[in-house]
């Protein structure tokens, strides 16, 4: 990985406090915010003529038109000195009644492949939309509640920078309806985002059918005249909190009025639309009620280098959901019996683990509200609390089949199956209602920690008309997602872990998700799993920190494989063992230990701990940002690199030899991102450091001898 010439930001003129619209594109940052960000502090200003207000923290900027209405004219990245957009739009559209209202926006001019600041004073307002009335400015507030109970990476969310907020107000036929358009801006990141809240002060119900957050034309990223779909989205990342599995709100669509982009056919998407993804929501809104839609965030790029576009989204991920890096050390333990309960808790005290999931297939039942079920596992938690042992566990919602009356029904069959994962209950059927008061009951009365679901994957869009709470269609996506979002930021409140198989909900409070695997690999020779594991944790953590991802090690039988793919008896394969959790442990990565023990003999147990010890001690470095060095291909070395500018120790190079044989290598260390920028120290397996010099490209080069099936590591300060 080499520097990018972009990067060479020392020579770009400071972030001045003098905005003005005309003139903010020359204003470009002197620092780089993956290393240091402190120096960009957002604010909002007016500009000097009063026609805008400009939202900036000198990494990206948002100019907003106010006269004769709202409309954003510009996004500025300032990392590259590029303008994004091409044209106004308006700031959305509600449909209200049947009837679509843009949100502010401006019209009147022809040309949409760019636009001069002179043409904007010639734009008038959109017919039928919402007039904007105000304007003001408050610090960025937390959106939700982190109960940090645990380690994480992140030791505090206390966001800082500006909230923007603009009111609008409804044309005549909606006078006394009121639209919020809430922006943020972060200090110390490149990170915009959004979110609509309608007022109904009309006296009477108003049915909000469906509305779009973002419209916005942006400038092509890439150019094609024939009939290839060229895409304005590798320019910027845009992420909702209603982003899933299944479906998100994202679409980058063509802009049929742009006549004079290259495409013949006019078929380049560079009009970005943040949306629901099935229509909706169909949402009634009463008299002195309002509704809040799903935030959006955007953040450009300045790069197309793979490992720095991750960095990007990894920050991103850290300071928008930092419960993400928590990353305890658990096991997964496939048995509630009691006395393979009480080995688990004295074995993970013995070897400095620190919480226990209880596995799919272990015998928990959180819907089982009987007395001698809620007592059983109480008892557990309090023995396991006791000895400082968080514990919790599994259960399961989508891909399972209740019936005919409670399972998603596919609009275009009419009948259950067919969907997403086949068939999965209706969260907003009565049925759904009640699984969600269960696992609240269950964890107010047993005090569990921590909660795998599998999978919630925020329900598919359900055609039926006789669940008790939801309407049909087009409402069933959004009470479904609201019911989920309020568990998960409950949980999140009340310090509860949760492992749950969807990326999107990391956004609404979930912690960790599968890093990137197939189940079955997990039933193949042990040391073919090495291997591969090395490699999901190679490929799984480009745009992803590691502490957000899990990984897998078979202690007991899996899918299958029998003696041949499994680890028990875990003395007879001690070698196997270690060699998951070095490489697990050193990237970061935590792994469900499935099975119903740690440690089978007194050297079993040494091992263990030998290697959790290992792991806390280097515990902020192992969990930071992962620079990827060469893939695991079974046939020579391969490594990352950790890399962390804030901390002591600030980079951390694992290296692996997968071969028979001991192989010497002369291997090159980009430094970069670790902040040095001269000299560092360099030490191998804890042995004494020695310094060296960084080249003009901030890479050293370290001569290694790494064992045969083995591995090395070196510590950077």
């Amino acid at each position: 990985m080499r520097r990018l010439p972009l990067l060479l930001l020392a020579i770009c003129a400071a972030f001045t406090t003098n905005l003005n619209a005309k003139d903010i594109t020359t204003q470009k940052p002197s620092k780089d915010w993956l290393i240091d960000g402190r120096s960009f502090v957002s604010k909002v200003e007016q500009s000097e003529d009063g026609k805008d207000i400009i939202m900036t923290n000198g990494l990206v900027s948002r100019v907003f038109r106010i006269t004769p209405n709202l409309a954003t004219t510009n996004i500025l990245n300032h990392m590259t000195g590029e303008t994004l957009l091409r044209t106004a739009s308006p700031e959305g559209t509600l449909t209200i009644n049947g009837v679509d209202y843009p949100l502010g926006g401006l019209q009147g001019v022809e040309e949409r492949g760019y636009m001069l600041p002179e043409w904007i004073d010639q734009m008038k307002s959109l017919d039928n939309s919402f007039k904007v009335a105000g304007w003001s400015v408050t610090d960025l507030k937390p959106r939700m509640e982190w109960n940090r109970k645990r380690w994480a990476l992140v030791k505090e969310w206390n966001p800082k920078g500006k909230e923007l907020i603009f009111t609008l107000e409804g044309p005549g036929d909606l006078k006394g309806i009121k639209a919020e358009l809430h922006y943020e801006i972060y200090d110390g990141a490149p990170i915009i985002g959004k979110w609509l809240i309608i007022k109904n002060e009309t006296g009477a119900t108003v049915m909000l059918d469906k509305f779009t957050l973002e419209e916005l034309a942006f400038v092509e990223y890439e150019s094609e005249v024939d009939n290839v779909p060229a895409s304005s989205k590798n320019s910027i990342h845009v992420e909702s909190d209603w982003a899933q599995v299944s479906c998100g709100t994202t679409f980058w669509g063509t802009d049929p009025l742009y006549t004079s982009q290259v495409s013949y056919g006019l078929r380049t998407e560079c009009f970005l639309t943040v949306k629901l993804p099935n229509n909706g929501p169909k949402q009634e809104i009463k008299a002195g009620e309002s509704f809040e839609s799903f935030r959006n965030w955007m953040m450009p790029f300045d790069s197309q280098e793979r490992e720095r576009k991750g960095l990007f989204l990894r920050h991103f991920k850290r300071i928008l959901a930092p419960w993400t890096t928590e990353n305890p050390i658990f096991m997964h333990l496939t048995s509630t019996d009691p006395e393979d309960v009480k080995t688990a808790i004295d074995q993970c005290v013995e070897t400095g683990y620190e919480m226990i999931i209880l596995s799919f297939g272990s015998g928990l039942d959180m819907e089982d509200e009987s007395p001698e079920n809620i007592a059983k596992f109480k008892e557990y938690v309090d023995l396991a609390h006791s000895k400082g042992i968080e514990i919790g566990g599994y259960s399961l919602l989508a891909s399972r089949w209740i019936s005919d009356d409670v399972d998603i029904i596919n609009p275009k069959t009419g009948k259950r199956g067919e969907m997403t994962f086949g068939s999965s209950p209706c969260l907003s059927s009565e049925w759904g209602h009640d699984y969600f008061r269960k696992l609240h009951s269950f964890f107010d009365k047993t005090g569990m920690d921590v909660f795998e679901h599998d999978g919630s994957y925020s329900g598919d869009p359900c055609a039926s008309t006789s669940h008790a709470f939801h309407k049909g269609l087009e409402d069933s996506q959004w009470t479904q997602r609201k019911m989920l979002e309020d568990l998960y930021k409950w949980m999140r409140a009340t310090g509860i872990y949760m492992n749950v198989p969807d990326m999107g909900t990391m956004l609404i409070g979930s912690s960790k998700c599968g890093v990137g695997y197939r189940e079955d690999n997990w039933s193949l020779p042990r040391a073919r799993q090495i291997i591969l594991g090395r490699q999901n944790i190679f490929d799984g953590t480009w745009k992803r920190n590691p502490g957000d991802g899990w990984t897998f090690t078979p202690l007991v039988q899996y899918h299958g494989g029998g003696a041949a793919a499994t680890l028990e008896p875990l003395d007879d394969h001690l070698d196997a063992y270690k060699a998951h959790m070095i490489q697990n442990y050193g990237s970061g990565v935590q792994s469900c230990y499935r099975g119903f023990r740690l440690y089978d003999t007194e050297r079993t147990k040494e091992a263990v701990k030998e290697v959790i010890n290992w792991y806390k001690d280097h515990r902020e470095i192992l969990n930071s940002d992962i620079i990827h060095l060469r893939r695991p291909d079974g046939r020579d070395w391969d490594g990352i690199l950790h890399v962390n500018p804030g901390l002591e120790e600030k980079g951390f190079a694992m290296l692996y030899n997968p071969t028979d044989e001991d192989i010497t290598r002369t291997i090159a260390l980009p430094l970069y991102y670790t902040g040095l920028t001269k000299k560092a120290r360099i030490s191998e397996r804890g042995g004494k450091p020695r310094k060296v010099r960084l080249d003009r490209e901030y890479i050293v080069e370290v001569t290694v001898t790494i064992p045969a099936n083995g591995y090395t590591w070196l510590v950077v300060k």
